[in-house]
């Protein structure tokens, strides 16, 4: 997430275009640190809504109102007494800060023209939205900062307003040309990204790795592992971004992994060749879609913790058993010699004396070659070789027990690594109260007592190939196990990916036969969800649905099949059109 200066005169240009010379008709505080401006003007009626949150600051143009408490903050009313009613007569950026100004005009209790200032800093931990009179000297703040929290800069009423200290080293990329660049970048022993972001106000990492990729340059490498020609061909890409900038020739995109937004800028991001990058009209709009999204991703990874972390500490169970299981097993390899020794004491045990320690006897299971047996000379030959008889009848009894539990133990990881795969591909409580359920009905979790089973409302994902059929895909076992066995007829096409947990993907063919096209992108979604995701190639497995069986007792989700065809994909879905 890179809310940089790139992205700030994005919208500083954005606001000039639609709400400058507007009139300010109401001013809400709906959450701490939060404004929400209704404003009418030339171009329409907006609200913009800005945030000084210390995690997650913003500021955009929005549709939605917010409800805003009875009682208005203290900040909203100092607002509401002077700005009320007031004109928006400039929006500017200093330099490429992470800062917006609003000089505002108005008139006051004796109907004289005055101007005001609202800042908005948008800057992490130290956000601020600060109110100052035409001369600098603040009114009041979101936050108050005394001189007992900063020593360098306050933040009080009656205080003169001064820009943070945060980016004085820096250059103004704007001011800056090619060769200046090359001079600057080379001075920092640093690698390539940090020596940009590092030297440029305004730079992101994001932003720095983009230029270094544009320039085919390792963003990680140092500066020095390039020649002057490399470094100034890198030169060109940044004075050419920072034309653009200068021109408002802004790109806003948010670059998505499957549905999952990473990462949101002003510029075009062609270093993710390998994701979804959307690009939008409007920077306003990306920046509500985004955050929008990411606190959805943030909330379900939150809901979901504790089923995640119980269903981690039951499969680090089961594979530490199983591991102990396998050794067991292995150990228990050794007893059919226990059975030869107790056929060769039978055998060639009469010429024991009651001295002897050891038998030595031709093996005749291994073409007569002389073995040393071990005696106890306490006991006959008889008893001897009970006693191994005794013990290869023991470890026979283990391995038998062992390869049932090995069985039992194999199914229960199976099981629990299907169950991670269906919580990491969750987009909403509604998905995570089917996967609870699942846990309760196999014995993973105890039912609370009084406890009612909520109504299902999560649904399977559906697309729709580039030919038109139907794809849907389980987004957990029981899902699985409806779309294999209710929803598919026996000549629909049912995919999946081979070797490891996944979704079953269902394509109702309609007694249709299926183009490529198709059964390549059912692969892709079978492949993308699934553990093998993030490789770079997954091989799938593709059937007629009539050809895949449940065996009887079998968890939900686990199937059998005997004949498949297979292909193999890179897990790229964002070409794929998905219905919501």
């Amino acid at each position: 997430m890179a809310l940089d200066g790139i992205v700030i005169s994005n919208i500083v240009a954005e606001l000039n275009s639609t709400i400058l010379n507007s009139k300010i008709s109401k001013i809400a505080e709906p959450e701490a640190d939060e404004l929400l401006l209704t404003l009418k003007g030339p171009n329409g009626s907006f609200r913009l809504s800005m945030s000084a949150s210390a995690s997650l600051p913003f500021i955009y143009l929005t549709p939605t109102n917010k409800v805003s408490p009875l009682t208005a903050p203290t900040f909203c009313m100092v607002l509401r007494k002077h700005i009320a009613n007031g004109r928006i007569t400039k929006i500017y950026q200093p330099g490429m800060e992470r800062i917006i100004n609003f000089e505002i005009e108005h008139l006051n209790e004796m109907g004289d023209l005055c101007h005001k200032v609202l800042i908005i800093e948008l800057m992490g931990k130290y956000s601020n939205i600060i109110f100052t009179d035409s001369d600098g000297t603040i009114i009041d703040s979101a936050k108050r900062i005394p001189a007992s929290v900063s020593s360098v800069r306050e933040v009080l009423p009656g205080r003169a307003y001064t820009i943070p200290a945060t980016q004085e080293d820096k250059y103004n990329p704007l001011t800056v040309d090619s060769k200046q660049f090359v001079d600057i970048i080379s001075a920092k022993p640093l690698t390539v990204s940090k020596a940009i972001y590092s030297s440029f106000s305004g730079i992101s990492p994001l932003v720095a790795n983009e230029l270094a990729h544009r320039a085919g340059l390792d963003a990680d490498s140092p500066v020095a592992a390039y020649s002057h020609d490399e470094l100034l061909h890198l030169g060109s890409n940044f004075t050419w971004m920072m034309e653009d900038i200068k021109n408002n020739r802004f790109t806003p995109n948010i670059v998505r992994d499957g549905n999952e937004p990473k990462e949101f800028s002003s510029i075009e991001l062609t270093q993710y060749s390998d994701l979804t990058v959307t690009k939008y009209e409007s920077i306003s709009e990306v920046l509500e879609l985004y955050y929008s999204e990411r606190n959805a991703y943030t909330r379900i990874r939150q809901k979901s913790a504790d089923l995640r972390k119980h269903v981690n500490t039951l499969l680090e169970r089961n594979q530490k058993k199983y591991s102990l299981q396998m050794k067991q097993l292995k150990d228990s390899e050794k007893r059919e010699k226990y059975k030869v020794y107790g056929e060769l004491i039978n055998a060639f045990g009469y010429g024991l004396t009651p001295d002897d320690k050891f038998l030595e006897a031709a093996n005749y299971y291994d073409d007569n070659k002389i073995i040393k047996i071990p005696i106890d000379n306490t006991k006959t030959p008889a008893e001897n070789a009970q006693k191994y008889f005794d013990k290869y009848g023991k470890m026979k009894r283990t391995a038998e027990a062992l390869n049932e539990l090995i069985l039992e133990t194999k199914g229960q990881i199976d099981h629990l690594e299907s169950i991670q795969n269906s919580l990491d591909i969750a987009l909403s409580t509604d998905d995570l109260v089917q996967i609870k359920d699942e846990l309760i009905e196999y014995g993973f979790i105890k039912k609370g007592k009084g406890s009612k089973k909520q109504k299902v409302k999560s649904k399977p994902f559906h697309y729709i190939s580039s030919d038109g059929f139907d794809m849907y895909v389980g987004k957990n076992n029981y899902q699985n196990d409806e779309l294999t066995f209710k929803l598919a007829t026996g000549n629909d096409w049912w995919f999946h990916a081979k070797g490891m947990p996944g979704s079953h993907v269902i394509v109702k063919a309609e007694n249709k036969e299926l183009p490529d096209s198709t059964f390549e992108e059912a692969g892709k979604l079978a492949g993308y969800y699934s553990k093998g995701k993030n490789a770079d190639k997954v091989e799938i497995d593709y059937l007629q649905k009539k050809n895949v069986k449940k065996p009887n007792g079998a968890a939900a989700g686990f199937v059998v099949y005997y004949t498949n065809y297979s292909l193999t994909i890179h897990p790229d879905i964002s070409d794929i059109r998905q219905i919501e």
